[in-house]
């Protein structure tokens, strides 16, 4: 008596259990394959391929030692790394470039300090900061954006950074200025009339970011400044 088996669809393979590679596992070892066949130093296939053919061609009466071949091999491969390390540095650039214009998003609408001399008045008043490193006689002229000087003084001033210096925009005749952009211009002499470097800083709002350019620029008062122009943040 002949008895059927009752499962047909799954043949069995006497003393052999055959189980097909999973999908993953075929799509994980081809790029693994494809990435080690992009590698100079690991296409061991490819250098004997070449070393091959630089046997059959050479001349035999002067045949390439193996320290020849050793040699090109070596090369090979200093060119491939030199390749990577150019891709893994243009890869961290791209990520620096990233994080400059998420840093620069973060400053619109607060006030910033970067370093310069030129001040944006708006409604008739102007800020500048000094950083004097000695206790000085401070001469300041301020110029309009026609290079005519408007304003100027002389105070006495400690020494120290971020000293602030605030213009009310009257000009030394007591006219009172329109808003616009204002250059200050300082120098100073201690108390044995020895000159003392004065450097100045503005202060104001970011409005905007141009994050088409490399560095992103910060638009404060008109002006365009880069974000390591900026001392500090002002909340």
């Amino acid at each position: 008596m002949t008895t059927s088996a009752a499962n047909t669809s799954s043949p069995v393979v006497s003393g052999t259990t055959t189980v097909p590679p999973s999908s993953s596992g075929t799509s994980s070892a081809a790029a693994a394959n494809a990435l080690a066949n992009t590698q100079i130093a690991g296409n061991f296939q490819s250098f004997l391929q070449l070393l091959t053919t630089q046997l059959q061609n050479q001349n035999p009466l002067s045949p390439l030692d193996t320290n020849q071949f050793t040699q090109q091999l070596v090369e090979f491969a200093g060119v491939q790394q030199q390749i990577n390390t150019n891709d893994s540095l243009a890869t961290l650039v791209s990520l620096q470039q990233t994080a400059q214009s998420s840093q620069a998003l973060q400053f619109v609408g607060k006030t910033a300090v970067v370093s310069g001399n030129t001040a944006t008045m708006t409604n008739s008043e102007a800020t500048w900061e000094f950083n004097i490193p000695s206790a000085s006689n401070v001469n300041i002229s301020i110029a309009n954006s026609s290079g005519s000087t408007v304003y100027t003084n002389t105070f006495a001033a400690n020494a120290g950074n971020n000293q602030v210096f605030n213009w009310n925009g009257l000009g030394s005749d007591g006219t009172q200025l329109p808003d616009g952009n204002y250059t200050l211009t300082a120098t100073a002499k201690d108390s044995a009339n020895n000159t003392v470097g004065v450097t100045t800083s503005v202060a104001g709002v970011v409005s905007s970011v141009n994050l088409t350019q490399s560095p992103p620029l910060l638009s404060i008062g008109g002006q365009t400044f880069t974000v390591n122009q900026v001392q500090s943040i002002i909340d």
